[in-house]
């Protein structure tokens, strides 16, 4: 056919065939310029494994993550978890008219997204979770076919565009958590997304209550409301959603009780109210049979567990700690499904502990503690392969431990202490490979401690103390190498401490008092590199102290009552407080008021000898002067008709020398001198002909009885007339205290029911009067500094300088007394405990302390430690930086200060808003690090509360700066502005 005859349609025909030959399709090419165009915005794009399929000569529908329609449109782009760096490109991205699915979650992008977003008007899916984007997220109004959405943890901050929710009305799930939002009552517009079926806004900046209108979401399967700032009661709409499988709103500051009828909703499986202010009863829970999950921990409910619970099929998981739960446990409870864990710790409970909770042998978690549960450990668990935590300290249980709970192949934490179990500790222990804690004190567990406890490697934490053990400990425990507490304090151990202790080379904590260990200290003991605390007092231990202890940075030694002799190395007595080698007459060193004096010859055993006639001589001469000091006391009794009207006999006891006239003091106890009044008594304030100024407190026996539980008690002792002569031992001890921030005691003057205790006058009155009375003066923050710095090393010398560790029990600003220069003495010790040795440490049944200063464990448990007095120091430094008394009604029905403080700092931008308005700008940020601290110490679990030796030091870096610093940093500031 010549070309002629080729008529023009079948020309323009051959001409559109050819085009098509020689020309690739624009559906190809226009996609795959798009992408690869995308692709150069991701860091590292070419050498990403999941990028290799983008190329041009691959078909766009073969590139990795992309899927596409019939026609090879692009339709979804998948590519989460990549781990993808860069930007978004939403100009190109949102050009591919048919994309309606974007998965970019789990990777790690960043920057901002840019408006056009709203150009994807086709999409249908949309994930940004989990990524590092930044700035607000725009306005999204026009995605109207958007049925998910979720940009939970992805980085957007500032104000989300809530009114842009209102028209996509298709969504069924919407994530939009844990971002950095600004702080927003409830968004209405979510309320009418009648279709949503997931909505998780936990940690996104909520406040206000949840409205009734959350009940117009009746397709909700799932609803998370978690780590935000709601208040108020539960609504009693949120029943309206009865398709509801997950419901999780802890961490917020919810109030009030399960409302009536919260029973409907049989569908829950997933329950978390917990760490919220919700009380009453749980019997609304009775009929929710499906529960997996209950979450009810850190509120103030009350009454007895619905013996229901011990019914449903389903649970694994339950817990409740930190309530005020009363009765007995279900039986049944956990016997029915994969049961994993529960922790019931923190209430009120008694009874057995429930036996089958192992039945399926999943459970990993046994948390019991601080509860009444009486009985024994069941029989069951000595079988249950996967438990990896059993806790069920300070409770009422007896009996013996099954010898297979000690050997467990998964078990890391065995927590027994404070119980009444008795026994021994059987050999397969050692088979407990993982075990890292074993914490069994305070029990009657006795028996010697199996060689076999030294093949348990995995072995951090040891504490065995205040039990009935004896025997020596084993000679390989050398083996342990990652122990690094170890204690072993109040039982019967003896022999001599093994030379392999020493290769224990993690230990930093070693407690072997009030045992009958003898023969010499380990040299050994001296190359541990990490040792710390060293209490070896109250045994039997001669010889010299090792050379080798020289070595260490001990921040506590302690070797006293033994019979150690020669000259205490120079870098011991650097870091020892005073009584740390007391009750070792043979020892000695130079200008030590504690120690005598090292002769010349002193190490040789005829010096010894005559030290030994000295010290005897010494205590002839000191007994002589007592005598004669209560010789001198009776001749003045004749002076003692202005108290004494009946006639009672007085007994004077000195602990300072001062010139004190007995008749002069008692004839001062008048009305008029009266300064104060104590739960115990009244405090007089006492001028001596001389001058001098004293403070008597005089105590009746009939107020030390009795006890006020309403008030500060500032002694508790028994009626019986027997134990009179422990609270003068008490009192003894106090006496002996020397330190320049604790409140001197000069003497006590008792009779047979009233008791004087001489102190020191403070003249500037207490922390309490200058901070909150009509005594209070302005005190700028270097005084206010001062007095926190003071008074924490008065309490660190208590806890850690003293012979035995002083407990004071009732740390607060009014015991916090203040000389003429505004200096801080710790006083009124009428509540201390003294830490004994060989004795299990004394406790009331009278919460001991001030309502505002008491740590919440006293709540639970009539247990005695130094961490409560943390907790009341804590608070003593918020009274400091913020003015506030600990209990104001600004904070709150059943709030204090410390609740103040801590919902304060977490939810308030501006920090130094919370500083008293009397302290200088200058200084505000100097008072916050101060609140910080005041925050660490009163943390809910004493075991994350510093002790006050670590108070001191981080005081000590907050030190002021100096006034010439301060205008420095002034003008450097006004300079740059």
């Amino acid at each position: 056919m010549s070309p002629e005859s080729i008529s023009g349609h079948h020309y323009f025909f051959f001409i559109f065939i050819f085009l098509i030959i020689i020309c690739p399709s624009s559906s190809q090419s226009e996609p795959r310029q798009i992408l690869l165009k995308i692709k150069t915005n991701f860091a590292d794009s070419s050498t990403l494994q999941v990028f290799t399929t983008w190329n041009e000569k691959n078909p766009v529908c073969n590139f990795t993550g992309i899927v596409c329609t019939g026609d090879n449109s692009v339709k979804e782009i998948n590519l989460p978890q990549q781990q993808l760096t860069g930007t978004l490109d939403f100009d190109s991205i949102c050009s591919l008219k048919s994309l309606d699915k974007i998965t970019l979650g789990s990777n790690l992008l960043h920057g901002t997204i840019t408006p056009h977003l709203s150009n994807c008007t086709n999409l249908q899916h949309l994930d940004l979770g989990y990524n590092h984007f930044s700035g607000e997220f725009p306005e999204i109004s026009s995605l109207t076919h958007l049925q998910f959405l979720n940009l939970n943890l992805s980085g957007f901050f500032g104000q989300f565009p809530w009114k842009s929710l209102q028209n996509l009305t298709n969504l069924t799930y919407l994530s939009l958590g844990d971002n950095p939002f600004e702080i927003t009552p409830f968004p209405s517009q979510i309320l009418n997304l009648e279709k949503l079926q997931t909505l998780y806004l936990s940690n996104s900046s909520i406040q206000g209550t949840i409205p009734e209108e959350i009940g117009n979401l009746r397709s909700l399967q799932s609803l998370e409301l978690s780590d935000n700032y709601l208040v108020g009661a539960i609504p009693p709409a949120i029943m309206k959603l009865t398709n509801l499988q997950e419901l999780e709103i802890y961490d917020n500051e919810l109030t009030g009780t399960f409302p009536v009828g919260f029973g409907n909703l049989v569908l829950l499986t997933k329950l978390d109210v917990s760490n919220n202010s919700l009380e009453g009863d749980v019997s609304e829970l009775r009929n929710l049979t499906r529960l997996e999950s209950l979450q009810l921990f850190e509120n103030m409910f009350s009454g007895e567990i619905p013996v229901e619970f011990g019914d449903f099929k389903f649970l694994k998981q339950f817990s409740i700690y930190n309530n005020k739960f009363t009765g007995e446990l279900p039986a049944k409870i956990g016997s029915w499904s994969d049961f994993e864990f529960i922790d019931v710790s923190e209430n009120l409970l008694t009874g057995l502990i429930p036996p089958d909770m192992c039945k399926n042998g999943k459970i990993f978690d046994i948390l019991m503690l601080q509860n009444k549960f009486t009985g024994g450990l069941p029989e069951s668990y000595a079988n249950c392969s996967s438990l990896t935590r059993l806790r069920v300290n300070n409770n009422s249980l007896s009996g013996r431990v099954p010898a297979g709970i000690w050997s467990l192949p998964s078990v890391k934490l065995i927590d027994l202490a404070m119980n009444l179990f008795e026994g021994e500790v059987t050999p397969n222990i050692g088979e407990a490979k993982s075990l890292q804690q074993l914490f069994i004190a305070n029990n009657r567990f006795s028996g010697e401690l199996p060689p076999e406890i030294s093949q348990v490697s995995s072995l951090v934490e040891m504490e065995l103390m205040w039990n009935q053990f004896s025997g020596e400990i084993p000679a390989r425990i050398g083996d342990l190498k990652k122990l690094n507490s170890f204690h072993l304090e109040g039982n019967f151990f003896s022999g001599i401490i093994p030379e392999s202790l020493g290769s224990c080379v993690s230990l930093s904590d070693v407690n072997l008092a009030g045992n009958s260990f003898s023969g010499e200290i380990p040299a050994s003991l001296g190359s541990l590199p990490s040792l710390n605390s060293l209490n070896l007092s109250g045994n039997k231990l001669a010889g010299v102290i090792p050379a080798s202890l020289s070595s260490l940075k001990l921040s506590l030694i302690d070797l006293s009552n033994n019979m150690l002799i020669g000259r205490v190395p120079e870098s011991l007595l650097a870091e020892a407080y005073d009584g740390s080698f007391a009750g070792n007459p043979g020892l000695c060193a130079d200008g030590r008021r504690d120690l005598r004096e090292c002769s010349m010859g002193s190490r040789k055993s005829g010096d010894l000898d005559v030290a030994k006639y000295c010290f005897i001589a010494g205590a002839l001469v000191l007994v002589l002067s007592s005598l004669a000091c209560f010789l001198l006391v009776k001749s003045r009794r004749k002076d003692r008709k202005a108290v004494s009207e009946r006639g009672f006999s007085w007994d004077m006891k000195q602990f300072h020398v001062i010139n004190i006239d007995e008749g002069e003091i008692l004839r001062s106890l008048k009305q008029e001198n009266l300064i104060g009044k104590g739960g115990s008594g009244n405090v007089y304030k006492v001028e001596l002909g001389c001058g001098k100024k004293l403070a008597v407190k005089h105590m009746w026996k009939s107020s030390i009885d009795t006890g006020d539980r309403n008030t500060s008690v500032e002694t508790i002792l028994p009626k019986q007339k027997s134990r009179w002569p422990e609270y003068d031992a008490e009192v003894a001890t106090l006496s002996s205290i020397r330190h320049v921030n604790v409140v001197k005691l000069y003497c006590s003057i008792t009779s047979e029911d009233s008791n004087l205790l001489v102190y020191e006058y403070m003249p500037n009155g207490s922390l309490w009067d200058r901070l909150h009375t009509y005594q209070k003066v302005d005190m700028d923050w270097n005084v206010r500094y001062e007095i926190a710095l003071g008074a924490a090393k008065g309490l660190e010398y208590l806890h850690h300088g003293c012979d035995r560790p002083v407990i004071h029990r009732d740390v607060k600003s009014s015991n916090i007394l203040l000389d003429e220069e505004m200096k801080p003495k710790i006083a009124d010790f009428g509540l201390a405990k003294i830490v004994q040795t060989n004795k299990v440490m004394d406790s009331t049944h009278v919460i001991a302390g001030t309502h505002g200063y008491i740590a919440p464990e006293y709540g639970y448990t009539f247990n005695v430690t130094e961490k409560s007095d943390i907790y009341s120091f804590g608070v003593v430094l918020m009274e400091l930086v913020t003015g506030k008394k600990p209990v104001q009604t600004e904070f709150g029905e059943n709030n204090d200060i410390v609740c103040w403080v801590h919902n304060e700092m977490r939810r308030n931008d501006n920090p130094i808003t919370l500083v008293d308005l009397n302290v200088s700008d200058d200084w505000k940020e100097d008072a916050v690090e101060m609140l910080m601290i005041a925050i660490r110490c009163t943390m809910k679990i004493p075991a994350m509360r510093p002790s006050m030796r670590m108070v001191v030091q981080m005081l000590e870096r907050i030190e002021p700066r100096s006034p010439i610093d301060v205008v420095i940093d002034n003008d450097i500031h006004i300079d740059k502005n």
